[in-house]
Protein backbone atom coordinates (compact mmCIF):
# COMPACT_ATOMS: atom_id res chain seq x y z
CA UNK A 1 0.00 0.00 0.00
CA UNK A 2 1.36 3.36 -1.01
CA UNK A 3 1.68 6.42 1.31
CA UNK A 4 -1.11 8.12 -0.69
CA UNK A 5 -3.10 4.91 -0.33
CA UNK A 6 -2.60 5.06 3.09
CA UNK A 7 -3.48 8.64 3.83
CA UNK A 8 -6.88 8.20 1.42
CA UNK A 9 -7.95 5.45 3.90
CA UNK A 10 -6.85 7.23 6.86
CA UNK A 11 -9.34 9.81 5.80
CA UNK A 12 -12.17 7.78 5.07
CA UNK A 13 -11.86 6.09 8.52
CA UNK A 14 -11.74 9.70 10.26
CA UNK A 15 -15.03 10.95 7.71
CA UNK A 16 -17.10 7.75 9.33
CA UNK A 17 -15.85 7.94 12.57
CA UNK A 18 -16.71 11.61 13.05
CA UNK A 19 -19.94 10.59 11.13
CA UNK A 20 -21.36 7.96 13.11
CA UNK A 21 -20.08 9.82 16.90
CA UNK A 22 -22.13 13.06 15.30
CA UNK A 23 -25.48 10.98 14.54
CA UNK A 24 -24.75 9.51 18.12
CA UNK A 25 -24.63 12.99 19.90
CA UNK A 26 -27.60 14.25 18.05
CA UNK A 27 -29.79 10.82 18.81
CA UNK A 28 -28.16 10.05 22.08
CA UNK A 29 -29.07 13.77 23.74
CA UNK A 30 -32.45 14.03 21.59
CA UNK A 31 -33.56 10.44 23.22
CA UNK A 32 -32.19 11.11 26.50
CA UNK A 33 -33.95 14.19 27.22
CA UNK A 34 -37.73 13.31 25.68
CA UNK A 35 -36.72 9.06 27.58
CA UNK A 36 -36.21 11.49 30.90
CA UNK A 37 -39.35 13.70 30.13
CA UNK A 38 -41.38 10.26 29.19
CA UNK A 39 -39.80 8.09 32.24
CA UNK A 40 -40.92 11.25 34.71
CA UNK A 41 -43.90 11.25 32.73
CA UNK A 42 -44.86 7.64 32.98
CA UNK A 43 -44.16 7.70 36.75
CA UNK A 44 -46.21 11.01 37.81
CA UNK A 45 -49.38 9.35 36.14
CA UNK A 46 -48.86 5.68 37.31
CA UNK A 47 -48.60 8.04 41.01
CA UNK A 48 -51.42 9.79 40.20
CA UNK A 49 -53.62 6.52 39.32
CA UNK A 50 -53.15 5.55 42.75
CA UNK A 51 -54.15 8.39 44.85
CA UNK A 52 -57.44 8.76 41.97
CA UNK A 53 -58.80 5.18 41.40
CA UNK A 54 -61.98 6.62 39.79
CA UNK A 55 -58.98 7.10 36.70
CA UNK A 56 -59.67 3.63 35.84
CA UNK A 57 -63.05 4.40 34.42
CA UNK A 58 -61.99 7.18 32.31
CA UNK A 59 -59.84 4.24 30.03
CA UNK A 60 -62.62 4.43 27.86
CA UNK A 61 -62.07 7.72 27.09
CA UNK A 62 -58.31 7.67 26.80
CA UNK A 63 -58.58 4.81 24.25
CA UNK A 64 -60.71 7.05 22.12
CA UNK A 65 -58.49 9.81 22.42
CA UNK A 66 -55.33 7.91 21.23
CA UNK A 67 -57.74 7.07 18.37
CA UNK A 68 -58.10 10.60 17.18
CA UNK A 69 -54.45 11.50 18.00
CA UNK A 70 -53.64 8.57 15.75
CA UNK A 71 -56.03 9.98 13.04
CA UNK A 72 -55.03 13.67 13.67
CA UNK A 73 -51.29 12.65 13.15
CA UNK A 74 -51.52 10.09 10.10
CA UNK A 75 -49.44 7.57 12.25
CA UNK A 76 -52.98 5.27 12.10
CA UNK A 77 -51.68 1.24 12.64
CA UNK A 78 -48.08 2.45 13.05
CA UNK A 79 -46.08 0.59 15.68
CA UNK A 80 -42.98 -1.12 16.44
CA UNK A 81 -43.04 -2.97 13.38
CA UNK A 82 -42.80 0.04 11.27
CA UNK A 83 -39.48 0.78 12.73
CA UNK A 84 -37.96 -2.75 12.14
CA UNK A 85 -39.56 -2.46 9.00
CA UNK A 86 -37.29 0.76 7.92
CA UNK A 87 -34.11 -1.32 8.73
CA UNK A 88 -35.43 -4.13 6.85
CA UNK A 89 -36.83 -2.24 3.44
CA UNK A 90 -36.18 1.53 4.27
CA UNK A 91 -39.69 2.80 4.17
CA UNK A 92 -39.06 5.29 6.47
CA UNK A 93 -40.78 6.31 9.81
CA UNK A 94 -42.85 9.27 10.06
CA UNK A 95 -42.12 12.24 13.33
CA UNK A 96 -45.13 12.50 14.30
CA UNK A 97 -45.55 8.81 15.54
CA UNK A 98 -42.90 10.40 18.46
CA UNK A 99 -45.92 12.86 19.65
CA UNK A 100 -48.53 9.99 18.73
CA UNK A 101 -46.21 7.21 20.81
CA UNK A 102 -45.76 9.70 24.10
CA UNK A 103 -49.07 11.10 24.39
CA UNK A 104 -50.59 7.18 23.82
CA UNK A 105 -48.51 5.79 26.09
CA UNK A 106 -49.16 7.81 29.27
CA UNK A 107 -52.85 8.36 28.47
CA UNK A 108 -52.66 4.37 28.85
CA UNK A 109 -50.77 4.36 31.95
CA UNK A 110 -52.68 7.62 33.80
CA UNK A 111 -56.12 4.78 33.19
CA UNK A 112 -54.73 1.94 33.86
CA UNK A 113 -54.17 -0.27 30.63
CA UNK A 114 -51.38 -2.81 31.27
CA UNK A 115 -48.72 -1.86 28.91
CA UNK A 116 -45.13 -1.18 29.50
CA UNK A 117 -42.51 1.81 27.85
CA UNK A 118 -40.26 -0.30 25.77
CA UNK A 119 -42.37 -0.15 22.27
CA UNK A 120 -42.50 3.24 23.23
CA UNK A 121 -39.46 3.65 23.33
CA UNK A 122 -38.57 1.73 20.52
CA UNK A 123 -40.37 3.80 18.29
CA UNK A 124 -39.80 7.21 19.56
CA UNK A 125 -36.19 6.21 19.63
CA UNK A 126 -36.34 5.01 15.97
CA UNK A 127 -38.35 7.94 14.95
CA UNK A 128 -35.31 10.47 16.49
CA UNK A 129 -32.54 8.03 14.93
CA UNK A 130 -34.49 7.91 11.56
CA UNK A 131 -34.85 11.78 11.08
CA UNK A 132 -31.26 12.51 13.13
CA UNK A 133 -29.90 10.66 10.21
CA UNK A 134 -32.16 12.76 7.85
CA UNK A 135 -30.56 15.96 9.13
CA UNK A 136 -27.35 14.57 8.43
CA UNK A 137 -28.12 13.96 4.89
CA UNK A 138 -27.24 10.26 5.55
CA UNK A 139 -28.05 7.69 2.51
CA UNK A 140 -30.55 4.88 2.95
CA UNK A 141 -28.48 2.49 3.97
CA UNK A 142 -26.99 4.49 6.95
CA UNK A 143 -30.60 5.88 8.09
CA UNK A 144 -30.95 1.63 9.12
CA UNK A 145 -27.81 2.14 11.21
CA UNK A 146 -29.24 5.65 12.66
CA UNK A 147 -32.49 4.30 13.47
CA UNK A 148 -31.02 1.11 15.27
CA UNK A 149 -29.10 4.09 16.97
CA UNK A 150 -31.84 5.89 18.20
CA UNK A 151 -33.66 2.23 19.29
CA UNK A 152 -30.48 1.75 21.02
CA UNK A 153 -30.43 5.54 22.69
CA UNK A 154 -34.05 5.54 23.91
CA UNK A 155 -33.82 2.18 25.47
CA UNK A 156 -30.63 2.96 27.62
CA UNK A 157 -32.32 5.84 28.52
CA UNK A 158 -35.53 4.26 29.91
CA UNK A 159 -33.81 1.23 31.55
CA UNK A 160 -30.18 2.20 32.40
CA UNK A 161 -28.71 -0.65 30.48
CA UNK A 162 -26.75 0.52 27.46
CA UNK A 163 -25.22 -2.66 26.81
CA UNK A 164 -28.31 -4.42 26.56
CA UNK A 165 -29.74 -1.71 24.51
CA UNK A 166 -27.10 -1.57 21.94
CA UNK A 167 -27.06 -5.13 21.31
CA UNK A 168 -30.80 -5.72 21.79
CA UNK A 169 -31.29 -2.73 18.76
CA UNK A 170 -28.91 -4.86 16.58
CA UNK A 171 -30.44 -8.33 16.59
CA UNK A 172 -34.46 -7.59 17.09
CA UNK A 173 -33.84 -6.93 13.87
CA UNK A 174 -32.95 -10.04 12.57
CA UNK A 175 -32.29 -12.82 14.36
CA UNK A 176 -28.78 -15.14 13.44
CA UNK A 177 -27.37 -11.91 12.10
CA UNK A 178 -25.73 -9.03 14.12
CA UNK A 179 -24.72 -5.95 12.30
CA UNK A 180 -21.13 -4.99 13.55
CA UNK A 181 -21.46 -1.59 11.81
CA UNK A 182 -24.12 -0.12 13.70
CA UNK A 183 -22.35 -1.66 17.10
CA UNK A 184 -20.08 1.64 17.67
CA UNK A 185 -23.01 4.13 16.57
CA UNK A 186 -25.30 2.01 18.55
CA UNK A 187 -23.34 2.21 21.73
CA UNK A 188 -22.61 5.75 21.32
CA UNK A 189 -25.88 6.70 21.21
CA UNK A 190 -26.97 4.38 24.08
CA UNK A 191 -23.93 5.45 26.48
CA UNK A 192 -25.14 9.34 25.36
CA UNK A 193 -28.63 8.93 26.18
CA UNK A 194 -27.46 7.33 29.57
CA UNK A 195 -25.52 9.88 30.93
CA UNK A 196 -28.44 12.36 29.80
CA UNK A 197 -31.35 10.41 31.02
CA UNK A 198 -28.71 10.07 34.48
CA UNK A 199 -28.15 14.01 34.41
CA UNK A 200 -32.02 14.62 34.13
CA UNK A 201 -32.57 12.89 37.33
CA UNK A 202 -33.50 9.15 35.89
CA UNK A 203 -32.21 6.43 38.25
CA UNK A 204 -31.15 3.46 36.25
CA UNK A 205 -33.46 -0.14 36.83
CA UNK A 206 -31.70 -2.17 39.37
CA UNK A 207 -33.03 -5.39 41.54
CA UNK A 208 -31.30 -6.79 44.40
CA UNK A 209 -31.24 -10.61 43.97
CA UNK A 210 -29.15 -13.11 45.40
CA UNK A 211 -27.59 -15.80 42.96
CA UNK A 212 -27.30 -19.37 44.95
CA UNK A 213 -24.04 -21.24 43.83
CA UNK A 214 -22.74 -22.05 40.89
CA UNK A 215 -23.51 -26.41 41.09
CA UNK A 216 -24.47 -28.85 38.88
CA UNK A 217 -28.38 -29.91 40.46
CA UNK A 218 -29.09 -25.76 40.32
CA UNK A 219 -27.73 -26.20 36.51
CA UNK A 220 -30.38 -28.74 35.88
CA UNK A 221 -32.95 -26.86 37.61
CA UNK A 222 -32.46 -23.33 36.32
CA UNK A 223 -32.45 -25.17 32.59
CA UNK A 224 -36.43 -27.00 33.40
CA UNK A 225 -37.29 -23.56 34.67
CA UNK A 226 -36.51 -22.12 31.30
CA UNK A 227 -37.61 -24.58 29.14
CA UNK A 228 -40.99 -24.09 30.68
CA UNK A 229 -40.79 -20.25 30.79
CA UNK A 230 -40.24 -20.61 26.84
CA UNK A 231 -43.42 -21.91 26.71
CA UNK A 232 -44.84 -19.29 28.99
CA UNK A 233 -43.09 -16.96 26.53
CA UNK A 234 -44.91 -18.65 23.64
CA UNK A 235 -48.55 -18.43 24.87
CA UNK A 236 -47.52 -14.25 26.19
CA UNK A 237 -46.80 -13.91 22.39
CA UNK A 238 -49.95 -16.02 20.90
CA UNK A 239 -52.13 -14.53 23.18
CA UNK A 240 -51.13 -10.54 22.48
CA UNK A 241 -51.34 -11.21 18.27
CA UNK A 242 -54.40 -13.56 19.29
CA UNK A 243 -56.62 -10.73 20.77
CA UNK A 244 -55.44 -8.10 18.39
CA UNK A 245 -56.68 -10.06 15.34
CA UNK A 246 -59.78 -10.96 17.06
CA UNK A 247 -60.61 -7.83 18.15
CA UNK A 248 -60.09 -6.47 14.90
CA UNK A 249 -62.01 -8.84 12.98
CA UNK A 250 -65.20 -8.31 15.82
CA UNK A 251 -64.92 -4.74 15.78
CA UNK A 252 -63.35 -3.49 12.88
CA UNK A 253 -64.00 -0.38 13.86
CA UNK A 254 -61.57 1.56 16.04
CA UNK A 255 -63.44 3.77 18.06
CA UNK A 256 -65.38 1.31 19.03
CA UNK A 257 -62.65 -0.85 20.07
CA UNK A 258 -60.54 1.56 21.87
CA UNK A 259 -64.02 2.36 23.82
CA UNK A 260 -64.90 -2.14 23.94
CA UNK A 261 -61.15 -3.02 25.65
CA UNK A 262 -60.79 0.14 27.85
CA UNK A 263 -64.51 -1.33 29.56
CA UNK A 264 -62.87 -4.26 29.36
CA UNK A 265 -60.01 -4.41 31.22
CA UNK A 266 -62.09 -1.97 33.92
CA UNK A 267 -64.41 -4.76 34.21
CA UNK A 268 -61.71 -7.22 34.85
CA UNK A 269 -59.58 -5.32 37.57
CA UNK A 270 -62.68 -5.19 39.51
CA UNK A 271 -63.17 -9.13 39.22
CA UNK A 272 -59.88 -9.53 40.14
CA UNK A 273 -60.04 -7.24 42.95
CA UNK A 274 -56.41 -5.51 42.45
CA UNK A 275 -54.92 -3.05 40.48
CA UNK A 276 -52.23 -5.45 40.57
CA UNK A 277 -51.97 -6.13 36.83
CA UNK A 278 -53.21 -2.09 35.71
CA UNK A 279 -50.00 0.06 34.43
CA UNK A 280 -46.94 -1.95 34.26
CA UNK A 281 -47.00 -3.97 37.11
CA UNK A 282 -43.34 -2.80 38.75
CA UNK A 283 -44.60 -3.20 42.35
CA UNK A 284 -45.15 -6.74 41.44
CA UNK A 285 -42.07 -7.41 39.49
CA UNK A 286 -39.89 -6.03 42.39
CA UNK A 287 -42.16 -8.28 45.47
CA UNK A 288 -41.15 -11.31 43.00
CA UNK A 289 -37.70 -10.42 42.41
CA UNK A 290 -36.60 -9.10 45.78
CA UNK A 291 -39.05 -10.54 48.27
CA UNK A 292 -39.92 -13.99 46.59
CA UNK A 293 -43.47 -13.30 46.67
CA UNK A 294 -46.17 -13.26 43.43
CA UNK A 295 -49.67 -14.66 43.52
CA UNK A 296 -49.61 -18.05 41.35
CA UNK A 297 -52.19 -16.46 38.79
CA UNK A 298 -50.72 -13.41 38.60
CA UNK A 299 -48.73 -14.19 35.32
CA UNK A 300 -51.85 -15.21 33.85
CA UNK A 301 -54.07 -12.59 34.51
CA UNK A 302 -51.41 -10.02 33.21
CA UNK A 303 -51.00 -11.74 29.83
CA UNK A 304 -54.71 -11.27 29.93
CA UNK A 305 -54.88 -7.83 30.71
CA UNK A 306 -52.26 -6.76 28.45
CA UNK A 307 -53.78 -9.27 25.78
CA UNK A 308 -56.70 -7.06 25.81
CA UNK A 309 -55.07 -3.53 26.31
CA UNK A 310 -52.95 -3.75 23.23
CA UNK A 311 -55.37 -5.36 21.00
CA UNK A 312 -57.89 -2.55 21.58
CA UNK A 313 -55.66 -0.58 20.36
CA UNK A 314 -53.79 1.07 23.48
CA UNK A 315 -50.13 1.90 23.74
CA UNK A 316 -47.32 0.96 25.27
CA UNK A 317 -45.14 -2.10 24.93
CA UNK A 318 -45.12 -5.79 25.83
CA UNK A 319 -41.18 -5.99 26.91
CA UNK A 320 -42.41 -4.93 30.88
CA UNK A 321 -45.67 -7.19 30.56
CA UNK A 322 -42.70 -9.91 29.59
CA UNK A 323 -41.13 -9.07 32.83
CA UNK A 324 -43.93 -9.49 35.12
CA UNK A 325 -44.94 -12.81 33.62
CA UNK A 326 -41.59 -13.79 33.94
CA UNK A 327 -40.88 -13.26 37.35
CA UNK A 328 -44.37 -13.84 38.68
CA UNK A 329 -44.42 -17.59 37.01
CA UNK A 330 -40.49 -17.99 37.89
CA UNK A 331 -41.53 -17.16 41.41
CA UNK A 332 -43.99 -19.67 42.03
CA UNK A 333 -42.63 -22.50 40.00
CA UNK A 334 -38.96 -21.82 40.89
CA UNK A 335 -39.68 -23.42 44.75
CA UNK A 336 -41.34 -26.41 43.17
CA UNK A 337 -38.14 -27.12 41.33
CA UNK A 338 -36.46 -26.60 44.69
CA UNK A 339 -34.88 -22.62 43.31
CA UNK A 340 -35.26 -20.14 45.65
CA UNK A 341 -38.53 -18.30 45.03
CA UNK A 342 -36.40 -14.70 44.45
CA UNK A 343 -33.37 -16.13 42.45
CA UNK A 344 -36.42 -18.19 40.29
CA UNK A 345 -38.32 -14.75 39.32
CA UNK A 346 -35.07 -13.53 38.35
CA UNK A 347 -34.52 -16.57 36.16
CA UNK A 348 -38.18 -16.30 34.96
CA UNK A 349 -38.15 -12.50 34.02
CA UNK A 350 -35.21 -13.22 31.58
CA UNK A 351 -35.89 -16.36 30.12
CA UNK A 352 -39.81 -14.96 29.05
CA UNK A 353 -38.12 -11.60 27.63
CA UNK A 354 -35.54 -13.84 25.52
CA UNK A 355 -38.17 -16.49 24.34
CA UNK A 356 -40.75 -13.37 23.07
CA UNK A 357 -37.71 -11.56 21.71
CA UNK A 358 -35.75 -14.39 20.01
CA UNK A 359 -32.61 -12.56 21.42
CA UNK A 360 -30.47 -14.69 23.99
CA UNK A 361 -27.00 -12.41 23.91
CA UNK A 362 -29.51 -9.30 24.66
CA UNK A 363 -30.83 -10.94 26.96
CA UNK A 364 -28.07 -12.19 28.61
CA UNK A 365 -26.84 -8.74 29.05
CA UNK A 366 -30.02 -7.42 30.33
CA UNK A 367 -29.70 -9.71 32.77
CA UNK A 368 -26.26 -8.61 34.47
CA UNK A 369 -27.30 -4.71 34.53
CA UNK A 370 -30.38 -5.23 35.99
CA UNK A 371 -30.29 -8.22 38.04
CA UNK A 372 -25.73 -7.80 38.52
CA UNK A 373 -23.45 -10.63 37.41
CA UNK A 374 -23.52 -13.19 40.52
CA UNK A 375 -25.97 -15.11 38.54
CA UNK A 376 -24.51 -15.51 35.09
CA UNK A 377 -23.76 -18.57 34.09
CA UNK A 378 -27.58 -19.63 35.05
CA UNK A 379 -29.12 -16.55 33.66
CA UNK A 380 -26.89 -17.44 29.98
CA UNK A 381 -28.01 -20.58 30.15
CA UNK A 382 -31.90 -19.89 31.09
CA UNK A 383 -31.80 -17.64 27.98
CA UNK A 384 -30.23 -20.35 25.92
CA UNK A 385 -32.78 -22.73 26.33
CA UNK A 386 -35.65 -20.20 26.40
CA UNK A 387 -34.70 -18.89 22.54
CA UNK A 388 -34.04 -22.54 21.31
CA UNK A 389 -37.48 -24.25 22.57
CA UNK A 390 -39.48 -20.88 22.61
CA UNK A 391 -40.39 -21.50 18.30
CA UNK A 392 -40.72 -19.22 16.18
CA UNK A 393 -43.43 -17.28 17.72
CA UNK A 394 -42.25 -13.57 19.10
CA UNK A 395 -43.46 -10.12 20.00
CA UNK A 396 -42.45 -7.93 16.31
CA UNK A 397 -44.43 -9.80 13.29
CA UNK A 398 -41.51 -7.71 11.05
CA UNK A 399 -38.90 -9.60 12.81
CA UNK A 400 -37.09 -12.16 10.39
CA UNK A 401 -35.51 -15.27 11.42
CA UNK A 402 -32.60 -15.87 9.60
CA UNK A 403 -31.53 -19.18 10.84
CA UNK A 404 -32.83 -21.88 12.44
CA UNK A 405 -32.44 -22.65 16.17
CA UNK A 406 -31.95 -26.10 16.04
CA UNK A 407 -29.44 -26.84 13.35
CA UNK A 408 -26.96 -24.82 11.13
CA UNK A 409 -29.52 -23.83 8.10
CA UNK A 410 -30.12 -20.95 6.77
CA UNK A 411 -34.77 -20.19 6.79
CA UNK A 412 -35.11 -16.61 6.44
CA UNK A 413 -38.72 -16.58 7.88
CA UNK A 414 -40.93 -13.86 9.68
CA UNK A 415 -41.56 -14.49 13.30
CA UNK A 416 -45.17 -15.65 13.86
CA UNK A 417 -45.20 -16.74 10.22
CA UNK A 418 -45.59 -20.95 11.59
CA UNK A 419 -43.18 -23.83 11.92
CA UNK A 420 -39.74 -24.00 10.14
CA UNK A 421 -39.61 -24.06 6.47
CA UNK A 422 -36.75 -25.17 4.29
Amino acid sequence: MTPRQMLRDGRDYLLFTLKWLVLALLAGVASGAVGAGFHKGIHAVAELRMAYPWLLWCLPVAGLLIVAMYRWTGTNGMGTNDIIDEVHSGKGVSILLLPAIFVGTVLTHLCGGSAGREGAALQMGGAIGYHAGKLLRLDDRDLRIATMAGMAAFFSALFGTPLAATVFAIVVISVGIMYHAAFIPCMAASLTAYGVSRFLGVEPTRFTVAAPALEAWMLVRVAVLAALCAAVSVLFCETIHFAERWMKRRLPNPWLRAAAGGFAVVALTYLCGTTDYNGAGMAVITAALEQGTASPSAFLWKILFTAITLGAGFKGGEVVPSFFVGAAFGCVVGPILGIPAGFAAAVGLVAVFCGATNCPMASTFLAIELLGDGGLLYYALACGVSFMLSGYSGLYSSQRIMYSKLEAKYINIQANSGPEKP
